[in-house]
């Protein structure tokens, strides 16, 4: 009887601790490709965030969705979001949920053994670089990713252009009021306008699809997403129009709280300023309210680069890559 009752202290000791010790493994998760119905699951997580990184928006997780063949998957209080880097290689964003990050890491690591690659997060803020560090200390080496750093603006600056660093862009935006017999259209809330636009993204598709860039197919096919599923994505947006022709157009939505993004820019070059105006036409009829702008990243262009530089940002949001130590 002695040896019995044994037994089974024996036996429930065992018992508990293998209980234990599954409750640490981490999960297995069916992603699937993001679809336009997936946007309120997915923003329950985003909006619950304040990085005001630009790859936290679900329409530029949708939209985009083909070039990066973006999947997601939802579990244990967990978004998590697998992509292709340029490279083809495997990659996830930093887990969003309120739990321990830990777990959501090693989630998404085990997801990650079945394609036999290097372990990789990309897109991570520094905040966020910190979080998963303060975690899992000395575990992943992080590597600057300048040419995806969003520019952060204030909506007061992009809206007044005040001060001698910004002298060039109110002289562009005088030229073209001068030159020009122009008007803005807000986009938000006017769908018959919004559809103006897939004529004028047509014409600025065959003036610029001579520069050969292997991303202008993925960028005409996300702009025209937005366009035709703007109410749906609840995006805000404006027009130029000049002599009652569209010569530019802006889309973005809410980001964070306190930001609005900007994710598409097109103007015709051939009119002065056009680009100039739209931006400062954006920030003030579409981004009352928020403090600040982000216009995203450069994807290394120089000229984008500089463009975006000339306006002075007020926060480059840095991003960083997050690989395993190999020693």
């Amino acid at each position: 009887m002695r040896e019995s009752f044994r037994f089974f202290k024996l036996f429930r000791s065992l018992f508990v601790h293998l209980k234990a010790q599954t409750k640490t493994l981490p999960t297995m998760f069916t992603f699937t490709s993001i679809a336009l119905q997936d946007r309120d699951l997915i923003n329950t997580f985003l909006s619950k965030q304040n990085y005001r990184a630009s790859d936290l928006c679900f329409t530029n997780l949708y939209c985009w969705g083909s070039k990066f063949e973006t999947q997601f998957a939802v579990g244990d209080g967990w978004l998590f979001i697998r992509f292709r880097d340029n490279n083809g290689r495997n990659s996830y964003l930093k887990p969003i949920g309120e739990g321990d990050i830990r777990e959501g890491v090693q989630a998404i690591m085990e997801d990650n053994r079945q394609f036999g690659t290097p372990f990789q997060m990309r897109g991570l803020t520094r905040e966020m670089t910190e979080e998963v560090e303060a975690a899992m200390p000395g575990l992943f080496d992080y590597t600057l990713n300048r040419s995806v750093s969003d520019y952060i603006y204030t909506t007061e600056k992009l809206t007044h252009l005040k001060g001698k660093k910004l002298q060039s862009k109110r002289n562009h935006i005088n030229r073209f009021m001068r030159e020009n017999d122009w008007k803005y259209k807000s986009l938000t809330g006017h769908p018959e306008v919004v559809r103006e636009c897939k004529a004028m993204l047509d014409d600025w598709m065959a003036i610029n699809r001579e520069e050969k860039d292997p991303t202008l197919m993925y960028d005409d096919h996300a702009t025209t997403l937005m366009l035709d599923h703007f109410e749906e994505l609840q995006l805000r947006g404006g027009l130029i129009c000049v002599n009652n022709r569209i010569a530019a157009f802006s889309i973005g939505e809410p980001l964070t709280e306190d930001t609005i993004v900007v994710h598409v820019e097109k103007a015709f070059t051939t009119i002065h300023g056009a680009y100039t105006i739209i931006n400062q036409q954006f920030a003030e009829h579409e981004a009352a309210g928020f403090t600040y702008i982000n216009r995203e990243e450069d994807m290394g262009i120089e000229n984008l680069r500089k463009a975006k530089l000339s306006y002075q940002p007020d926060i480059l949001l840095e991003k960083f890559n997050a690989r395993l130590k190999t020693d």
